[in-house]
């Protein structure tokens, strides 16, 4: 079965410069506050290529939308955060395009999480 290929996400052109600044604002460490569900108020402790604490293999700082708007500019809505971090922050987003990847039901009303 042939798959349909969602439309290339669009990140805005100066992407590349947004996550050096939001890297050198991190100072190499995941900035979740809790946005995953976890640390409660509390700043993630996993740094940029350091053997993670809380997961397996070394830590890759992400830039997580805030907004879940991938064009999104403004360094205000986007986040540093470790891969457990962001997935876990992603997790609906994620469940959503499983769904619609399984039943093949893009642009369909979206599930009920919760």
């Amino acid at each position: 079965m042939k798959r349909k290929h969602k439309t290339k996400t669009v990140y805005p052109p100066n992407w590349n410069e947004l996550v050096a600044a939001v890297r050198m604002r991190s100072d190499g460490r995941c900035e979740c506050t809790g946005e995953c569900g976890l640390h409660k108020g509390r700043r993630c402790v996993e740094q940029h290529g350091i053997y993670a604490q809380f997961a397996r293999g070394r830590v890759m700082l992400t830039t997580a939308h805030l907004d879940h708007k991938s064009n999104t500019a403004d360094i205000s809505k986007l986040k540093a955060m470790c891969q457990r971090c962001h997935l876990r922050y992603d997790r609906e987003q994620h469940a959503q395009s499983a769904y619609e990847t399984r039943t093949g039901s893009h642009g369909q009303p979206k599930l009920p999480f919760q």
